[in-house]
């Protein structure tokens, strides 16, 4: 209600007036929130994901993992909205709605039985306060390049919005878990966690294959249909912290095994056609190149229809040029 009110008279006020006590706006709405739904995030295990790249994917891993082992999950990212069985597709269009809205889903979550939720957190809710008043018991860092410079100003604003994200991790008990192979790794390994797990590819056995990826994890040889480093990454976040909760190395095997698509993360359209069909949501240069290079061998044709909205519109010509070097052809 408090919301809707607010939106009410918003277009009343001078815009200058209102960038200025924006802080003050989101802040006072995340407060709301939280107290009209009796601070739920303190009432069940918070697994926070965030990064540039392989967000959502991890938080999949995450959560199926989890669900394999015997617990109740429930899960919020870029694709759906999951608690326990039920299922529906984000339709925000974005990857952390509203803060009523957040609020609102662990309360639904604690209601329905679920010990653990896994929410993707995104430097854009960091903005708007979207990640205020929920109190983490984990957080996995996958990895940082340029994003969104275009509404943060900068990639070293980029850089602080993401680490506010480690700043509500729970300061006696909560554990971060670090891409050891990212160039910003330090930075988030400097938080005041008390719990700090690295992973590393590099330091890890693994194989790419033209049709699957395998890995080496706790004595166990992982294959997955799945395809691209980056999906060797993301097990390999979700596995690490699956250890850290004592988790079996051989349910995590059976839970990432299992994995066979993650909707919108190079996902192969099969309808009988005799050339294979891709769809993947890589929104930055580096990830649309990975994507390239995971079908090498293959006759490429790209559609491009990312960096919409007005948003980090610097980008077009970068992914512009990336298709026009992998690819036979570019709609």
């Amino acid at each position: 209600m408090i919301e809707h009110i607010l939106n009410f008279f918003r277009p009343l006020i001078p815009k200058r007036l209102f960038r200025a006590a924006q802080p003050i706006y989101h802040y006072l709405l995340a407060l709301w929130g939280t107290f009209i739904y009796r601070f739920p995030s303190k009432k069940i295990i918070v697994i926070g994901v965030t990064g540039t790249k392989g967000k959502s994917s991890t938080t999949e891993y995450v959560a199926a993992i989890l669900e394999r082992a015997g617990y109740q999950v429930a899960l919020m990212n870029t694709i759906r909205h999951k608690i326990g069985n039920r299922s529906e597709p984000n339709k925000f269009k974005m990857t952390m709605p509203g803060r009523f809205f957040i609020q609102h889903f662990l309360r639904q979550a604690i209601n329905a039985g679920c010990t653990h939720v896994v929410v993707e957190m995104s430097s854009e809710g960091v903005i708007q306060y979207r990640h205020r008043f929920i109190y983490l018991d984990a957080l996995i860092f996958t990895n940082l390049s340029p994003e969104h410079i275009e509404s943060h100003g900068s990639y070293e604003n980029y850089v602080k919005a993401k680490l506010e994200i480690g700043k509500r991790v729970d300061r006696k008990h909560g554990v971060i878990v670090v891409n050891k192979d990212d160039t910003e790794a330090e930075k988030f390994l400097a938080l005041p966690i008390p719990h700090k797990i690295t992973y590393s590819l590099e330091e890890t056995r693994h194989d790419i294959r033209p049709d699957s990826i395998c890995l080496s994890f706790k004595n166990r040889y992982i294959e997955s249909p799945l395809k691209g480093k980056f999906n060797l990454y993301n097990m390999l976040a979700a596995a690490t912290y699956a250890d850290y909760l004592g988790i079996d190395g051989e349910t995590i095997k059976s839970a990432l095994e299992h994995i066979h698509i993650i909707k919108g993360r190079v996902e192969e359209v099969d309808e009988g056609q005799d050339f294979t069909v891709v769809v993947d949501y890589a929104h930055t240069a580096d990830s649309l190149t990975k994507v390239y290079e995971a079908y090498d061998g293959y006759t490429r044709v790209g559609v491009l229809g990312g960096t919409g909205g007005g948003r980090d519109t610097g980008k077009r010509k970068e992914m512009g040029a990336i298709a026009d070097t992998y690819c036979k052809k570019i709609f």
